[in-house]
C-alpha cells in the first residue's frame, strides 16, 4: 500500500518537473491567455463548483467542523467572483520572469547579469480554504512554476471540482501546460511527496501551527510559510481614539478566521481609561470575548487572559487585551509573544510610529490602519501562496516576486580565467551597469 502511494506520487512529481522546465520557456502573453481561460471556466463550471461545496459543507456540519473553519470553507457565488476578480488582477501584473535584477561588467566585453527565474515544482498543503486552489495554482502559473496541492479532506468535491476546471482550461489552451497543476488527494500522499527533495524544489504549509511544524520536521525540501498569526495592535498614548476604534474594529471584526487578523490589543496606559469602555461597547455589539489582564478588568467587563492568551491565535471572535506602559513595553511583549506576522501602531506621532516599526520584528507593520491589510491581493501582488514569517528568500505575503528565484548569466567573448592571474593579467572592472 505504502509502496503504491509513493510510486503514484512520484509519477505525479516526474510529471511536475518536466512541466516545470516548459513553463519556464512560456512567454508572458501565453501564461496569461491560461490564466483568462481559467476564469471563463471557473464561470462556465460555477454550479457545479457551488453545488460541490454546497455537500462539503453540509458534511462538515454535520461532522461538527469549528465555526471559524466553516466560514473557511464556503465557496459561493461572492467567493468565486472573488476568485475572478483576483485572476484578472494577476493577468495585468508585470512578467517576474526574466526581470533583469543586476548588471556587472567584469572587463571588455564580460558582462554578468543577475536574473529572476521560476522556483521549478512547488508542493503546498492548505486547509479548508477552496479559495486557495485557484490564488495559489494561478499564482503559480504566472510565474513559470508547476504546483502539487493537497487542500483539507473537508473540501475534498469543491477542490476537486476547482482542479478540474483549471486543468480543462489549461488543456484548452497548450499542451505544453500538461502536469503543470496536480491535486493530491491524502494526507499520505503529501507525506510521501515530503520525501521527494530530487524532484519538489518548495514546499509551502498554509494552516495551523501544528501542520507547518510537523512538516518542517519531516522534510528535507525547503519549507515557506508562517506557524502561526498572532496579531496586535498597539495603541500608542498619542492615539486619534476614534480613528483607534475604527480601525481595532476592523482588525477583529471583518474577517476573524484568517491569520492576518488582530489576536491581542495592547494599550497605553495614558489613553486607557477613555478608549477601552468605547472599544469594549463596539465589540460587544460584534459577539466579540474578551479577556484582559488586571488593569483591563478594572475598566472593562472581560475575562481573564492568562500567560496562553498572549500566545494564541483564535482564528474566532475573541480578543486578548493588555494595558502597557510604553511604547518600549509594548513592542517587548510583540517581539516576545507574536509571530512576528502583522503588528500595528495607532498614533498621531510619525516618529512613535517609526520607532515602533523599525524596532518590532514582524513581516508586516503598519501605522494607522488594520492588520488586515497584510494579504498580497490588497498589497498589489496579485493574490498569495501564503505569508511568511522566515528570513531568508521572501518575507510577507508571498506572492509572484516570492515564487521567483534568480540565475547568473555571464556573456563573454573568449576571455579565460588565465588572462586574469599571473604576471601581467588582466584586471576585473566591476562596473555596475544600468
Amino acid at each position: 500500500m505504502l509502496s503504491g502511494i509513493m510510486d503514484a506520487i512520484r509519477v505525479a512529481a516526474e510529471s511536475a518537473k518536466s512541466a516545470s522546465f516548459r513553463l519556464a520557456e512560456l512567454p508572458l502573453s501565453l501564461r496569461n491567455q491560461a490564466l483568462m481561460r481559467i476564469s471563463e471556466q471557473l464561470r462556465a463550471s460555477a454550479s457545479s463548483i457551488i453545488a460541490a461545496n454546497q455537500k462539503d459543507l453540509e458534511d462538515a456540519k454535520a461532522d461538527h467542523l469549528a465555526s471559524p473553519l466553516l466560514k473557511r470553507l464556503r465557496y459561493d457565488e461572492a467567493k468565486l467572483q472573488e476568485s475572478v476578480d483576483q485572476i484578472s488582477s494577476l493577468v495585468a501584473q508585470e512578467d517576474p520572469v526574466g526581470r533583469v535584477l543586476a548588471r556587472t561588467e567584469l572587463d571588455d566585453g564580460l558582462v554578468l547579469v543577475k536574473v529572476s527565474c521560476p522556483i521549478g515544482v512547488i508542493g503546498i498543503v492548505f486547509e479548508s480554504r477552496p479559495d486557495a486552489l485557484v490564488q495559489i495554482s494561478t499564482l503559480c502559473l504566472k510565474s513559470g512554476n508547476a504546483v502539487l496541492l493537497k487542500g483539507g479532506s473537508e473540501a475534498k468535491r469543491t477542490n476537486d471540482a476547482l482542479a478540474k476546471a483549471i486543468k480543462e482550461a489549461l488543456y484548452q489552451v497548450d499542451g505544453r501546460f500538461e502536469g503543470a497543476v496536480h491535486l493530491i488527494s491524502t494526507r499520505e500522499e503529501f507525506r510521501a511527496l515530503l520525501a521527494l527533495e530530487d524532484l519538489v524544489d518548495l514546499i509551502v504549509p498554509r494552516g495551523s501551527n501544528e501542520l507547518v511544524r510537523s512538516i518542517q520536521a519531516s522534510t528535507k525540501i525547503p519549507v515557506l510559510g508562517h506557524a502561526a498569526g498572532i496579531c496586535h495592535t498597539y495603541i500608542h498614548e498619542d492615539a486619534d481614539l476614534e480613528l483607534a476604534v475604527k480601525v481595532c474594529y476592523d482588525a477583529k471584526v471583518q474577517y476573524p478566521a484568517v491569520c492576518n487578523a488582530m489576536e491581542t490589543l495592547l494599550v497605553d496606559h495614558h489613553v486607557a481609561k477613555d478608549f477601552l469602555p468605547r472599544m469594549a461597547e463596539e465589540y460587544a455589539k460584534a459577539g466579540v470575548e474578551l479577556r484582559g489582564d488586571e488593569a483591563t478588568r478594572s475598566l472593562i467587563h472581560a475575562g481573564v487572559a492568562t500567560e496562553q492568551d498572549w500566545a494564541t491565535e483564535y482564528n474566532d471572535l475573541i480578543l486578548s487585551i493588555k494595558v502597557v506602559g510604553s511604547l518600549a513595553e509594548a513592542v517587548e511583549h510583540i517581539n516576545h509573544y507574536g509571530s512576528h506576522h502583522t503588528d500595528a501602531i495607532i498614533a498621531r506621532s510619525r516618529e512613535a510610529a517609526e520607532k515602533f516599526m523599525n524596532a518590532v520584528d514582524s513581516s508586516s507593520v503598519m501605522w494607522n490602519c488594520s492588520t488586515r491589510f497584510a494579504d498580497g491581493y490588497r498589497y498589489g501582488l496579485g493574490a498569495e501562496v501564503g505569508i511568511s514569517t522566515s528570513k531568508t528568500h521572501a518575507r510577507g505575503p508571498v506572492g509572484l516576486e516570492g515564487l521567483t528565484i534568480y540565475k547568473w548569466k555571464l556573456y563573454g567573448s573568449g576571455q579565460a580565467v588565465a588572462d586574469y592571474s599571473g604576471e601581467g593579467a588582466r584586471r576585473y572592472t566591476h562596473r555596475k551597469l544600468q
